[in-house]
């Protein structure tokens, strides 16, 4: 999974939208650990549920951005997600249903689940 994520972020352009749609437990945080990598981050990625999002430096920057938490329109509004999407950098969104209206209609959409113990499923939308 991790592989795969880094894989894909030497094909993403620089602005890249990755919504990355899956149940707890299905990857997803993996997938952008590997994403994180392949753009050059060398900080530890972990999961920003209760921070709502970290914004990490490397050869390019790049926000991971978990929308699990998020409850209302208020919420989304507070976050300016249009200020990441307008920007040069690269942004990763767990639970992109929250967030579905904000999201460019380029957006690159992959859907993770487990399909047996050890072995992940990651499809491309």
């Amino acid at each position: 999974t991790r592989a795969l994520g880094a894989r894909l972020a030497a094909a993403l352009p620089p602005d890249a939208t990755v919504a990355l749609h899956g149940d707890l437990g299905t990857g997803k945080t993996t997938f952008v650990q590997g994403l994180a990598r392949g753009l050059g981050v060398a900080d530890v990625v972990t999961s920003p549920t209760f921070n709502i999002f970290h914004l990490y430096r490397g050869k390019r920057t790049f926000v991971h951005l978990d929308a699990y938490r998020l409850e209302n329109a208020h919420q989304v509004a507070e976050l300016m997600l249009e200020d990441f999407l307008a920007s040069p950098w690269c942004l990763a969104v767990e639970w992109p249903e929250k967030i579905a209206a904000a999201l460019p209609d380029d957006a690159v959409r992959l859907a993770l689940s487990i399909e047996a113990p050890g072995r992940h499923r990651i499809v491309l939308r």
